[in-house]
C-alpha cells in the first residue's frame, strides 16, 4: 500500500512459444533475490509454470503473476503463454499492463506468434523493450533478428546493448558477454555464480570500432527524441548518460522506439541489465494516460480516473481462478484504494460485491505470507469475496460508479462433444464446465438440443486437449470425448429481395402479413449480421407490430443459417416494405412473415458454408522444404510466402483448419523432428461443395 507509484512497474513477458519467456522470468526472480534457486522449464521446477499440464509439456499455458523488487523499483510481472491456443491469456494481461518485454530467440528471430503478440500490444498501446535471448545457441544472429523487427513488426528498434560473440562455447567466437552502449563498458557474467557476479571492464580494442558504430546509431535516435541532446551534438559535446536514458524512456513510452538488449537467460547473461532497463525505459502508472470509462447509467457520459490514491476506487477484473475457499479474482487497481472487508460496485452485473480478503499474488496462487489490508492505485492484487463479476468486469466505488472498457476475446474455432459416463457425473460435469468458463473466457460449453450432447469449444487442438486432461485428472470426472469438429459458419453468395407472408385461418380470425425483405452479402464474410429497419415512413406497419417483425429477423439471424444451423455471418438484412390488413395483422402474424422472409431470402441468395482458415508458419531446414510444401498442398493450403532466415527456411501458408488436425506431429515426422510449426486464425473462406452437401438433410 505504501508503494511509491512512480517506482511501480506493471510489465508482461510476451513472445513466440519457446523464445524463453519463463526462463527470463525465473532469472529475474533469482537475481532479484525473490527466490534462492533457479527453476528450470525442462525440470518442471519454475515458479510460474506450476500447473501439472505446463510441467509435463514444458510450455506456459496459464498467465502467472509474480512480484519482485529491483534497485528502487517494485515490479509486478506477468508471464504469458506463447502458444496461439492460449492467446487469450496474453490478451487479458496486455489489457491491464503498462509495459512489456518482448523476447525473441536469437536463432528463430521474429516468428508467427511474435507478430500476433506485437499486434496485441499495439492495439492496447503498450510500450515495450526487446530482449534477444539465446545468444549462446547454435545459429544465433543478433543483427538478423534486430533488422527483422522494423519490416515485420513496424517497430523502431534501438540497440542499447551489443553481444560479444554469438553461439555456443565450441564455436570460434562464442557468446560471452554484452557491451553496454550507454556506458560504453564490457559486461561479463560469472558462470560460477549463475550470472550474479558481473565484471565491468573497458571495451577491448578489437571491439571498439563496432561498438562505436552501434552507439552512433543509438545516439541518432536520441537526437530525434531530445532537442537538448541534439544541441550538445551540434556543439560537439558529449551527451550525458542521464540524458540518453531520459530520451529513450520518452521514446519508449510514446511507442516511437523500442530499446533492444540481448543475453542468455538460461545461463544468466544479460538479465540484470534487462531488469534495470525495465525501470529505466518502461512506464509507471503515472506515465500512461488516465483510464477512461463511462457512467453506467448514462453510457454517453465519459468519465476519467487518474492513478491517484485520492481518486474514487476503480479496478478491472482480468482473471479468475476458481478455488474451494473462494474464487481468486485478479484485479488491476487503476485509481483510489481498495480495502479489505469493504463493499464495491460491479456495474456490469448491477450488483454489489464484498471484498473479504486481499492478497499479493505469487505465480498462479496467493502468496502464503501475502495477505494485505489495502492496495493502492496502479497495483495488481488478488481478492476473494465477489460472486457475480466475470473476466473483463469493472469493480468501483459504490458512490462513484464507472464502467471501464471490457476485454474482447477471439471466437472459438474447434468443438468436440462430451458426455458423462453416468447420470451421477452429469451435475458435477455441468458445475465443472461452468467453473472452467469463468476461468477461461475462450472456452465455451453449450447443450446442443438437436444432438442431445454437450459441446465444448476452444481455440485449437491443444486447448481442447488441456481441457480434457483437466476434466479427467484434476476433477476426476468419468467423461466420454468425441472427435473434434470444426466450427463452421454460414453466409450467402449473392443478393435477393423476397416477400415473406402469413396467411392462416385460426378459428374465426384470418391472420395476414406480408413483409418484403432484401438480403445482401457483406464484403467481409466473417462480419456480424446486420439487420436494418428500412420501412418507409408512410408504411402502414407501425408500433409494436413493426418492432416485433424486426425483432424476429434479428432472432432468426442469431439462430444460425439454413445449411446446418451454424452461426450466420457476412449478411445484411433489410426490411423494406410491408402489407397489412385491418384485421389479423398482429404481432404474431408479422413474426411468422418475418421468419418466412428470412428463410426465403437466404435460400434465394444462395446459402454458403464457410470454413475457418488458419495462417500456418513452418520453420524448417532447407532439406525438408519440398516434402513440407507438398504435404501442405495436399491439405488444400495456399503458400503465401517463403523466406530464408539464417540456416532455416520459413514457409507461410493459409490452410483450412479441417485439414490441419495433427499437423504439428506430421511436420516433425516429415523433418525428423527438426522443423516446427505454429498457426493462428486467419479468415473464413467458402468450404468445398461436398462439405456443404454432407450437412444437408
Amino acid at each position: 500500500m505504501a508503494t511509491d507509484i512512480s517506482k511501480l512497474r506493471n510489465i508482461g513477458i510476451i513472445a513466440h512459444i519457446d523464445a524463453g519467456k519463463t526462463t527470463v522470468t525465473e532469472r529475474m526472480l533469482y537475481l532479484s533475490g525473490a527466490k534462492h534457486r533457479v527453476g528450470r522449464v525442462d525440470h518442471g521446477t519454475t515458479d510460474t509454470d506450476d500447473d501439472p499440464e505446463e510441467q509435463e509439456r514444458g510450455i506456459t499455458i496459464f498467465s502467472a503473476c509474480v512480484k519482485y523488487n529491483w534497485q528502487q523499483y517494485s515490479i509486478n510481472l506477468l508471464d504469458t503463454p506463447g502458444h496461439v491456443d492460449f492467446t487469450a491469456e496474453v490478451e487479458r494481461c496486455l489489457r491491464v499492463l503498462d509495459g512489456a518485454v518482448t523476447v525473441f530467440s536469437a536463432r528463430e528471430g521474429v516468428e508467427a506468434q511474435s507478430e500476433t503478440v506485437w499486434r496485441q500490444a499495439d492495439r492496447y498501446r503498450v510500450p515495450r523493450i526487446v530482449f534477444i535471448n539465446k545468444m549462446d545457441r547454435e545459429g544465433a544472429d543478433f543483427e538478423t533478428v534486430f533488422n527483422d523487427i522494423a519490416p515485420r513488426l513496424g517497430g523502431r528498434p534501438v540497440a542499447v546493448e551489443l553481444p560479444v560473440g554469438q553461439g555456443p562455447p565450441h564455436t570460434s567466437n562464442p557468446f560471452r558477454g554484452v557491451i553496454d552502449l550507454v556506458d560504453m563498458k564490457l559486461l561479463e557474467f560469472d558462470p560460477e555464480t549463475e550470472g550474479k557476479q558481473i565484471t565491468e571492464t573497458e571495451i577491448p580494442d578489437d571491439l571498439i570500432d563496432e561498438a562505436t558504430l552501434w552507439r552512433e546509431q543509438m545516439l541518432e535516435a536520441v537526437y530525434e527524441l531530445s532537442d537538448e541532446a541534439m544541441q550538445l551534438a551540434m556543439e560537439e559535446k558529449p551527451v550525458p548518460k542521464e540524458m540518453i536514458i531520459a530520451a529513450l524512456r520518452k521514446g519508449c513510452i510514446d511507442m516511437t522506439v523500442q530499446p533492444v538488449l540481448c543475453g542468455s537467460a538460461l545461463h544468466g547473461i544479460g538479465v540484470q541489465p534487462l531488469m534495470t532497463a525495465v525501470g529505466n525505459f518502461l512506464p509507471s502508472p503515472l506515465d500512461i494516460p488516465p483510464v477512461e470509462g463511462v457512467d453506467p447509467k448514462k453510457q454517453d457520459k465519459k468519465l476519467v480516473r487518474k492513478p491517484d490514491v485520492n481518486e474514487p476506487f476503480c479496478g478491472l477484473v482480468f482473471k479468475i481462478l476458481p478455488a474451494k475457499t473462494g474464487d481468486n479474482y485478479w484485479v488491476r487497481v487503476y485509481s483510489g484504494v481498495l480495502k479489505q472487508n469493504s463493499r464495491v460496485q460491479c456495474p456490469n452485473r448491477e450488483k454489489k460485491e464484498n471484498v473479504a480478503q486481499l492478497w499479493q499474488i505469487h505465480a498462479t496462487k496467493k502468496d502464503r505470507d501475502g495477505q494485505i489490508d489495502a492496495v493502492g492505485a496502479g497495483d495488481i492484487c488478488c481478492l476473494i469475496g465477489p460472486r457475480f463479476a466475470i473476466t473483463g468486469d469493472t469493480l468501483c466505488d459504490t458512490k462513484a460508479p464507472i464502467e471501464l472498457p471490457s476485454i474482447k476475446f477471439a471466437e472459438t474455432v474447434l468443438s468436440m462433444a462430451i458426455e458423462p459416463e453416468s447420470t451421477a457425473d452429469r451435475k458435477k460435469l455441468e458445475e465443472t464446465l461452468e467453473m472452467l468458463k469463468r476461468q477461461d473466457p475462450t472456452f465455451q460449453a453449450v447443450e446442443n438440443a438437436e444432438l442431445g450432447q454437450m459441446l465444448i469449444s476452444g481455440m485449437g487442438e491443444l486447448h481442447l486437449e488441456v481441457i480434457q486432461h483437466r476434466l479427467t485428472r484434476d476433477f476426476g470426472l468419468n467423461v466420454k470425448f468425441y472427435k473434434p469438429r470444426v466450427n463452421y459458419r454460414e453466409t450467402i453468395g449473392g443478393d435477393a429481395e423476397v416477400v415473406g407472408q402469413c396467411n392462416r385461418q385460426i378459428g374465426a380470425t384470418n391472420m395476414f402479413a406480408r413483409l418484403t425483405v432484401r438480403v445482401s452479402a457483406l464484403e467481409d464474410p466473417s462480419a456480424p449480421v446486420l439487420v436494418f429497419d428500412r420501412l418507409p415512413p408512410e408504411c402502414p406497419l407501425q408500433g409494436n407490430t413493426r418492432a416485433a417483425a424486426i425483432e424476429e429477423l434479428r432472432e432468426r439471424a442469431g439462430g444460425g443459417g439454413l445449411i446446418a444451423g451454424f452461426p450466420l455471418s457476412g449478411v445484411k438484412i433489410e426490411a423494406v416494405d410491408a402489407e397489412v390488413h385491418e384485421e389479423g395483422s398482429d404481432e404474431v402474424a408479422f413474426r411468422i412473415a418475418a421468419g418466412d422472409a428470412f428463410d426465403r431470402g437466404l435460400e434465394a441468395a444462395g446459402p454458403l458454408l464457410l470454413e475457418p482458415v488458419m495462417k500456418v508458419e513452418v520453420t524448417t531446414p532447407e532439406d525438408y522444404m519440398g516434402e513440407i510444401v507438398g504435404d501442405l498442398q495436399q491439405r488444400r493450403a495456399i503458400i503465401a510466402a517463403t523466406e530464408t532466415r539464417g540456416a532455416m527456411t520459413v514457409i507461410t501458408a493459409h490452410a483450412p483448419l479441417k485439414e490441419l488436425f495433427g499437423y504439428s506431429s506430421a511436420v516433425r515426422s516429415l523433418s525428423q523432428g527438426r522443423a516446427g510449426s505454429s498457426m493462428e486464425p486467419f479468415s473464413y473462406h467458402a468450404a468445398p461443395k461436398e462439405d456443404a452437401e454432407a450437412f444437408s438433410y
